[in-house]
């Protein structure tokens, strides 16, 4: 699925070989051997499971790891990221984790079941305000909150087998809880796929009607592109040719706050 903001996201059913490759992809070192080790308890530990989409439940841990070395987390990240439904949906235990792979990847893996047990549903700004404090306050480490932030965006991207009411709740907790705390920790792809995917959701025809607008108007990379140059030379006509221009397409979710909460046309965005 592409975003407004001209990003790929691969939704691809996800398994191990694709796993290994992300992992040599990244160019950065990683302990295999317990990677794998992690991966092959994982599938022995889900093996049966489904997801609702009818997909095998080890490809969502899969998919989860493949995005924490995205992020560039080291080894035991990924190694939390395979393990971390195993404790609290099968019959794994955290005393298992840790024998196998040590007190660090057992506090990650405990971190993110711990955070996955908190039932959030439709409260007032100041409430969810004091819910992320809570999340971040329980995530000793950030890289707890990094790999729950991959579980849940993997999830939003596959939610359209949820029921609708599932969908609408998980959009909400989303867009209120977890894409701002992906902001404060300086994750603006992952922020606004997450809004992005949760405005989907809950307003299916606004976001219907923005993407075709986006649609309609051309190639908006083109388009922005085009503006960043022709500033770049009134800026060297001034003297100022070291001059660095970051550019970016607004995200789907951008765009409609601004057109129903300004009450501003898309012609004017």
């Amino acid at each position: 699925m592409a975003q407004a903001n001209g990003t790929v996201t691969d939704n691809r059913v996800k398994s191990y070989a694709d796993l290994c490759a992300t992992i040599a992809e990244s160019g950065r070192a990683y302990d295999a051997e317990k990677i794998e080790r992690a991966y092959l308890l994982a599938d022995k530990a889900h093996k049966g499971q489904m997801r609702l989409s009818g997909e095998s439940y080890i490809s969502h841990p899969l998919a989860v790891a493949c995005l924490v070395v995205d992020l560039g987390l080291d080894t035991d990240s990924v190694v939390a990221a395979l393990l971390h439904d195993s404790v609290e949906d099968t019959d794994t235990t955290l005393d298992d984790v840790k024998t196998r792979f040590g007190a660090d990847v057992a506090v990650l893996v405990d971190g993110v079941t711990k955070l996955g047990k908190i039932k959030f549903s439709s409260v007032e700004e100041q409430q969810a305000e004091n819910l992320r404090k809570m999340l971040m306050a329980m995530s000793h480490d950030v890289r707890v909150m990094l790999i729950k932030l991959c579980d849940r965006l993997h999830n939003m991207r596959t939610g359209d087998s949820w029921p609708e009411q599932k969908r609408r709740d998980k959009a909400l907790e989303t867009m209120e809880v977890y894409a701002p705390i992906a902001h404060r920790l300086g994750m603006a792809n992952i922020k606004e796929e997450l809004e992005d995917r949760s405005l989907h959701y809950l307003d299916p025809i606004g976001y219907d009607e923005i993407r075709s607008y986006l649609a309609q108007n051309g190639a908006a990379e083109d388009f922005v592109a085009n503006i960043a140059d022709k500033i770049k030379e009134r800026l060297a006509e001034n003297g100022m040719d070291k001059c660095t221009i970051k550019k970016r397409v607004k995200s789907v979710y951008g765009i409609y706050r601004k057109m129903y909460i300004q009450n501003r046309t898309f012609a004017e965005i």
